[in-house]
């Protein structure tokens, strides 16, 4: 095999948390998964292929990724509030996160991941009157 096939069959490890819908839908909260590729757009495709629950965590249209009744802000927030990148939506309250950060605050679904990483998937429980 040469290096190039050597690379383009590499896998990677990482720990799976689910937590809420995805973790009711997975049956279990935590577990490893190794996929083939090194970032998460690849981890996501292998993982959906594998699992389903896509249509759990990522938005096709802006209004799956955004809710009513978000409060409005005076002002500027705190802190660093970015969008996900077209193509890269999560619905509205689902998150996906790398070592307990967003993805949209690293490289979005490029974000390149190692063995041992940690990739949180939510979709929390939410009831409301």
């Amino acid at each position: 095999m040469s290096a190039i096939e050597a690379e383009q069959t590499a896998t990677t490890t990482v720990t799976v948390k689910a937590t809420g819908h995805v973790r009711r839908e997975l049956d279990e909260h935590e577990f490893e998964f190794t996929f083939e590729g090194d970032t998460l757009g690849e981890f996501l495709d292998a993982f959906f292929a594998e699992y389903g629950c896509e249509e759990m965590l990522l938005a096709e249209t802006e209004d799956e990724e955004t809710a009513n009744g978000w409060a409005d802000y005076p002002g500027e927030p705190p802190g660093r509030w970015e969008r996900n990148p077209e193509g890269e939506r999560t619905r509205a309250f689902a998150r996906v996160l790398v070592n307990g950060k967003f993805n949209e605050l690293l490289d979005g679904f490029g974000t390149e991941l190692e063995d041992g990483d940690r990739v949180a998937l939510t979709y929390p429980f939410m009831f409301c009157l």
